[in-house]
């Protein structure tokens, strides 16, 4: 992962394969409604939660089960990522 990306700056590129352009407004949706903190401030211990919210949300939008857990297990990627990174 780039020094310089933040975790919220990953779940949107990731984010961006499966709603392209829709991808910032609905992960900062997800992250004020479900989170109640600035996008920004999305940190590590919140990315469990966020997926959650992700796979419900996503569930709403399609009936491709196989979609929403392709794109929320690589969301889930990244908490192994960063918790390795930070070992």
């Amino acid at each position: 992962m780039d020094s310089q990306r933040t975790l919220y700056d990953e779940v949107v590129r990731v984010t961006h394969v499966y709603l392209g352009p829709a991808a910032d407004r609905f992960i900062d949706r997800q992250v004020q409604n479900h989170l109640h903190k600035a996008p920004r401030e999305l940190s590590q211990s919140d990315l469990d939660r966020l997926i959650d919210w992700i796979r419900a949300a996503m569930s709403l939008l399609t009936e491709d089960s196989e979609i929403v857990e392709e794109y929320t297990r690589q969301l889930e990627r990244l908490t192994r990522k960063s918790s390795s990174e930070g070992a």
